[in-house]
């Protein structure tokens, strides 16, 4: 029986900053040769990661995944585009989300499950400045309550 742990390889920490999440989605990603051995190895980077939705089959953008070194010759271009694995209702409903305006779809984590790498995207609507400084502000105000518990 496999066992079904949940190893963390990124987090979004900028989605969390500049965005409003909501409606997190678990989905699988389609990867290709050693990209599955780097990410085990040495992970990977969406900082600046996207959803886009082409042709009814959602993508993701700008998503880092560093080469493997033993890879040689058949090692994968680190920053191609990659396909999500969703179901169709789902692609559906991000996709009419989006075209309401402003709001889109942002990975916040990759981590594997059950041996299989998989992706957390949220519906993500943008913050404006001044909800920032409030982030901000309550991030600091809880870092002091924390300092005056010990």
């Amino acid at each position: 029986m496999k066992q079904v742990g949940i190893k963390v390889i990124a987090n979004n920490k900028k989605a969390h900053f500049n965005y409003f999440l909501s409606d997190f989605t678990e989905c699988g990603i389609e990867l290709k040769g050693t990209e599955i051995k780097s990410l085990r190895v040495s992970g990977a980077t969406i900082g600046d990661s996207y959803i886009v939705i082409r042709a009814h089959e959602a993508e993701i953008l700008n998503m880092y995944i560093k080469p493997y070194e033993q890879g040689n010759i058949f090692n994968h271009d680190p920053l191609r585009t990659r396909k999500l694995l969703l179901h169709k209702k789902e692609i559906r409903w991000f996709e009419d989300k989006m075209k309401q305006g402003g709001y889109t779809v942002v990975p916040t984590k990759i981590y594997f499950k059950g041996g299989r790498a998989k992706v957390e995207i949220a519906l993500a609507k943008g913050k404006k400045i001044y909800d920032k400084r409030e982030t901000i502000k309550k991030r600091d105000v809880e870092r002091s309550l924390a300092k005056e518990e010990y």
